[in-house]
Parts: C-alpha cells; structure tokens; sequence
C-alpha cells in the first residue's frame, strides 16, 4: 500500500498521530512552529468532512487500502448487532496486525513486510498475506529460517517491552504468540471513533 507523504496526510487529519513516524518529538516542534506562524483560523468543517476525516483516520491508522476498509466497514454493518466492535475486532485480527501488538514488529510497516516475505507462520504454514484474519487457537511463530536474520536479532527485548492486549499470549522463551482471545481495542486505545467511521458508509 503507497501512503506518501505522511507528514502532509497527518495535518489533513488534524493532527492524529496515525503513523509512527510522526509520534516523536521532531513532528511535534514541525506542528507547533507552523500553528505558530499560521495566521489563518481553520475553516469548520461540514458532518461529512468529518466523518471522512475519521474514517481516513482508521484507514491509515491499520494501513488498509480504501477499497478493502470499505469492504471491511460494509460486511460489519451488514452482520448487524455492535458494528463497531465487529469491524474493530475485523482490524485487529489482521495478521500484520498481531505480529505489531505482540512486539514482534515495531511498526505497522515492518509487520506487513514481515508477514508479506514470509517470516511467520500460522499453526506451522508460512502465511503471506498481511491481511490474514486470526482466529482464536492459532499459533503465530517465527520461520525457522528467519530467526536468525538481523530483523529478529533483539526480539526477545522487543517481547519483553510489548503492550500485549488480553486476547494475545506471548511465549517469550519460544518466541510464539497465541491468540487467546476475540481481538478487542478500548475507545481509549484508538485514534479516530468508530460511530463517525460507520456513519460514513450509512449517509
């Protein structure tokens, strides 16, 4: 997926910090020296522009393409019940996903390369594709072939360090990440509201 200039993607959405490269504290000065000299109010935006905002949020907060987010956000509202939380569970089940929450990856870019050349295994097969949805019970562990690559050179230190969600179990010594759970994430933990983004696809 090209995401392209991510500094530019981030002032058009008002600031949220959807990329990592953006997190630190280079960004934050950037922001501040150009609100700053700015000295023009920002215009208010209609319902719409902000749904979209908040749906452009989701999207590249996961790193989806526009079509597969709209595919994932219109399967949620059609299954009915808490649509919310059926295409937030749909996200977070994503493999490159995972490989990010347990530690393996440090960011959402390196954990769909990683998936993407083959460095996981789900339940013994190698699994390619980023967007391979997990279900609970499946093993993810590292390609015996790739263990000694320098990608995965500190992942020891790296699992130790994760923030793991409830429904991931990390075997540090074995360097192996079950799903234990339906994936889940807290409106605290997220970056853009759920509602708005599904509001999108029902105007």
């Amino acid at each position: 997926m090209k995401i392209g200039a991510k500094y530019k993607i981030v002032r058009r959405l008002g600031g949220a910090t959807v990329f990592e490269k953006t997190q630190g504290p280079k960004y934050a000065l950037r922001a501040q020296n150009r609100a700053m000299s700015s000295k023009s109010k920002p215009k208010a935006k209609s319902d719409f522009a902000l749904r979209l905002m908040e749906k452009q949020k989701a999207r590249y907060t996961y790193c989806v393409t526009e079509r597969q987010f709209s595919k994932y956000a219109k399967k949620s509202l059609e299954k009915g019940g808490n649509a919310g939380a059926l295409l937030i569970q749909t996200l977070e089940s994503r493999l490159d996903n995972v490989a990010l929450r347990s530690g393996l990856a440090s960011t959402r870019l390196a954990a769909r390369q990683m998936v993407s050349h083959g460095h996981l295994l789900v339940n013994g097969k190698i699994v390619t594709i980023p967007s391979y949805q997990v279900s609970v019970g499946e093993v993810i562990t590292i390609r015996e072939g790739s263990k000694k690559k320098p990608l995965f050179a500190t992942i020891e230190e790296k699992l130790k360090a994760a923030k793991v969600p409830a429904w991931l179990k990390v075997n540090i010594e074995k360097k192996e990440i079950t799903i234990d759970g339906v994936p889940t994430a807290q409106a605290s933990e997220l970056l853009f509201n759920v509602g708005s983004v599904l509001e999108f696809y029902t105007r």
